[in-house]
């Protein structure tokens, strides 16, 4: 088994190592950019009527959709509100689990190689799920997303343009995409089986300044990191009890997957007094470590959530 996992990683192809950007399907695009922008969002280029043709599930489909694209320091965001009536991958998304990020895309170097690795993926067990294309500049670009959601929480997707779009180049606020899951073994195992580095749990033990919307909390979860690009992902697997926003998460949109976005600030007080003043309040915060000293920190979730379907964490990290 060992060896078979072995052969796996190392044919993980290297666009891996890049996240190029994030696809955020909402129901009201209009909403959501406001909430974003006023929390960091720049450079928001608009899309108010696009046609996305290609196939869903291996049967023709046209989509129309109203997109932004825009960046949050060093990761790039292509918001997505899909036209109504339609059956496809964005629409059934938001069926099932209302507003939230479908996918995280890494661009492939030529239509070789993903059509490479669609084989490989296919070899693994898993199909296409939905792969369309849409002009920019008059440039063809294609979107493909794997089948992954049902047992890795999110579509791993890929992106091809003809020429090299590149990931975001602003400043590293962005830490890491926090996902939250039920079994996180299994979701792990399912990873290192398509290639992608396992992400062995560690027990987090409570601490008596962590609180839950005003409240103390005392929570004990299990934590998991995966470090194979820019960005850690990070995988929470929390208990059904004491009350927590993770397991609310999971409650509230009947599944498990990308919960929070963990963004840097160098002073958590003010960040948190900023988000405040937006209307957006801490709903579960605490700390690791021996705070203030190197290796420590402090981190707040703002419950963002109203606004697609996705967490702040701010994190100060000492």
């Amino acid at each position: 088994m060992l060896s078979l996992v072995g052969t796996c990683a190392a044919q993980l192809p290297g666009y891996y190592k890049t996240v190029n950007r994030v696809t955020w399907v909402v129901a009201n695009i209009d909403k959501v950019r406001a909430a974003w922008a006023a929390l960091g969002l720049s450079d928001i280029q608009e899309f108010p009527n696009i046609e996305l043709v290609g196939e869903f599930r291996g049967k023709p489909v046209t989509i129309y959709a109203w997109q932004i694209t825009g960046h949050l320091g060093n990761l790039t965001v292509d918001m997505i509100q899909p036209a109504e009536g339609q059956i496809n991958a964005y629409t059934n998304f938001l069926g099932k689990h209302g507003d939230g990020i479908l996918s995280i895309v890494h661009e492939v170097p030529s239509q070789q190689a993903l059509e490479k690795e669609i084989l490989r993926m296919k070899a693994r067990g898993v199909n296409v799920l939905q792969q369309v294309t849409v002009k920019r500049d008059q440039m063809p670009v294609r979107y493909t997303y794997f089948d992954t959601e049902p047992e890795g929480k999110f579509a791993l997707g890929l992106v091809y343009a003809g020429r090299e779009m590149g990931a975001a180049a602003g400043p590293p606020i962005v830490s890491h995409l926090g996902s939250v899951v039920w079994d996180a073994e299994a979701v792990s195992a399912y990873w290192e089986r398509l290639g992608f580095p396992a992400f062995p749990m560690q027990h987090a033990t409570p601490r008596a300044d962590s609180r839950y919307r005003d409240k103390p909390l005392s929570l004990a979860f299990e934590v998991g990191f995966q470090r194979h690009t820019q960005l850690r992902y990070e995988w929470i697997s929390p208990p059904p009890s004491p009350p927590n926003i993770y397991a609310d998460f999971l409650n509230k949109h009947h599944r498990e997957g990308i919960q929070h976005i963990g963004m840097l600030v160098d002073d958590l007080a003010k960040s948190v007094e900023a988000c405040e003043k937006l209307g957006y309040h801490v709903h579960q915060s605490g700390a690791w470590g021996d705070v203030g000293k190197p290796g420590s920190g402090q981190y707040a979730y703002m419950d963002t959530d109203s606004a697609g379907g996705i967490s702040l964490e701010l994190v100060h990290s000492y």
